[in-house]
């Protein structure tokens, strides 16, 4: 309404004096500025520490180089989704639109649909900051640029107006070769032999853009007590072709007692492959066998991980090739997840689970349902069935909310298989299932403009039809176990063949008709967001924080 009576103020009253102009344009930051205020506040800050007594003292000394390294790719994320960050940030006046503005890595409103919430600032563009702002998607695709959807590159105009193409490694030398200064010299200090090989590839890699070498030395890597997951990973951050790589970082300690314990489940995936609800083509092809499953303390984000929602867990390598004849590592971030939990999950189902069923919350099931997405993404199919191409090349840009959706759905069907055999002794199979739906709640709050906020509701809205569970009279939810089993097997069965078939039409059908928040789900997020209970969490962070 304030909008709309200061705009036919500044029609109808064309002499107003220069003071009183100033004043409408005062207000307006004002308002955006309130804005900013309110949503900041759906972030719950958490110390990001860990228990460093067990590191060796190499190990301790490596840290802040690789914390160092790290910062650099949280500057490099900046430039890639919005653009030269100094500058804009001391533009912003109010001191809370400004810590806003970090959270958000610009000043688009990730858990709100990417609204602006700074004067000036108008939609998002899809490619962010990887592409011109005024090139369209159609004159992209129709020009004779090599790697127009290249992984490790960015689109820009020469003088003439004409498009090309420019690697990561020579539009970002400068920070790049810093980043790999640092990885060098934090290899020097390695002990252990297997780490000091991958940082010093991973040196290489962020020079070259040749990341395939690193990646096959980081999953060899066994015995090291701690990791860093650095570069340009993940294409969420590129909404108009889902292809281009953004940068990020973890800096992590390994937990080795739950990691001993997470081990075995790998063994399985063959099994489960073969086991999988679908016609036999859409799972002829075979999990790697060198994949392992790691939990961790992470004790820095930078990047993309830490724009917006808080990653907890990780599956890489993304390369499809060193996925199938090597295999990938799922990384549990521990500490987080237990953070989101107790400050989330658990406030959410005391609101939202019937109170018959909220002893079903665990933090184990929290942590496996989680855990089982991350191996559910090897799982499935990697290429077309009829010649296509990857699944990733078919469906393009919504390729990733379709494999987030699927793994999502497969974890539970692993889940499911895994307790039948007794390979899961903890708790009861309940538990997993309300602690799922549960998250469900969790995770659309999100947003649905994401991958994962996509995949989450075309998840809750198949559920939801198939009689999956069940709203009472009081507002709460129950898990019909049987059904729920059964929707999990055809949601997988549906899924699978979208990936194998390439059916672009058919995937952006289904997000069309179910990846939407319903009137009714929205007044229970409201309910939520009345209690005053987190969206996601903040990160207080670095050296000081560790005592180092």
């Amino acid at each position: 309404m304030k909008y709309s009576i200061i705009a036919i103020c500044l029609a109808l009253v064309s002499c107003q004096s220069g003071s009183e102009k100033k004043a409408l344009k005062q207000d307006s930051l004002t308002h955006l500025d309130s804005l900013a205020a309110e949503r900041i506040q759906i972030y719950e800050t958490v110390k990001l520490t860990a228990d460093l007594s067990k590191l060796k003292p190499y190990e301790r000394q490596m840290l802040p180089l690789l914390i160092e390294a790290a910062k650099i790719m949280d500057d490099l994320y900046w430039k890639q989704a919005f653009g030269d960050k100094a500058p804009f940030l001391k533009s912003i006046k109010n001191e809370t639109s400004r810590k806003f503005a970090e959270i958000n890595y610009g000043p688009w409103d990730r858990l709100n649909d990417d609204k602006s919430f700074v004067e000036g600032y108008g939609a998002k563009p899809d490619g962010a900051n990887m592409y011109p702002k005024d090139a369209s998607k159609s004159e992209i695709e129709k020009s004779d640029i090599a790697d127009k959807k290249g992984l490790y590159s960015v689109i820009k105009r020469d003088k003439a107006g004409k498009l090309f193409s420019i690697p990561y490694h020579e539009e970002y030398k400068v920070e790049l070769n810093k980043a790999s200064a640092l990885l060098l010299k934090a290899s020097e200090l390695s002990e252990d032999q297997t780490l000091k090989k991958y940082l010093i590839l991973r040196a290489n890699a962020l020079i070259t853009s040749n990341y395939k070498p690193s990646d096959l030395a980081w999953l060899d890597m066994k015995s090291n007590g701690i990791d860093i997951i650095i570069g340009p990973i993940e294409v969420y951050e590129d909404k108009l072709f889902n292809a281009r790589a953004a940068f990020e970082s973890y800096v992590l300690i390994k937990d080795m007692d739950w990691s001993k314990r997470l081990s075995h489940y790998v063994s399985f995936l063959p099994e489960l492959q073969s086991g999988l609800p679908v016609e036999a083509k859409y799972k002829k092809e075979k999990p790697g066998t060198d994949s392992e499953l790691n939990a961790y303390d992470v004790i820095y984000y930078a990047g993309d991980c830490n724009a917006g929602s808080k990653t907890i867990a990780v599956n890489l390598p993304n390369d499809e090739e060193v996925q199938t004849s090597k295999g990938t590592r799922r990384s549990q971030l521990k500490n987080v997840m237990k953070a989101k939990f107790d400050k989330i999950l658990v406030p959410i189902s005391n609101e939202l689970i019937s109170q018959s069923q909220r002893k079903h919350i665990t933090f184990d099931a929290f942590f496996a349902t989680t855990m089982f997405h991350e191996v559910a993404h090897g799982l499935g199919i990697k290429n077309t069935i009829n010649g296509k191409g990857t699944v990733r090349k078919a469906l393009a840009e919504q390729g990733s909310a379709l494999e987030e959706g699927k793994a999502d759905i497969l974890g539970l069907y692993m889940i499911d298989k895994l307790f039948a055999k007794g390979e899961i002794k903890e708790g009861e199979l309940m538990d997993y299932y309300v602690t799922f739906l549960a998250s469900i709640f969790r995770s659309v709050r999100f947003g649905a403009s994401s991958a994962h906020g996509k995949a989450n509701m075309v998840r809750f809205n198949y559920f939801e039809e198939m009689g999956a569970f069940s709203k009472s009279a009081d507002g709460t939810y129950s898990v019909n176990l049987q059904k729920m089993k059964e929707a999990t097997n055809s949601l997988s069965a549906l899924i699978l063949k979208l990936q194998g078939d390439g059916d672009l039409k058919g995937v952006e059908d289904l997000l069309s008709r179910m990846g939407g928040i319903s009137p009714d789900l929205q007044s229970d997020l409201e309910k939520l967001k009345t209690k005053k209970i987190p969206v996601d969490i903040i990160f207080e962070q670095g050296p000081l924080v560790l005592g180092l």
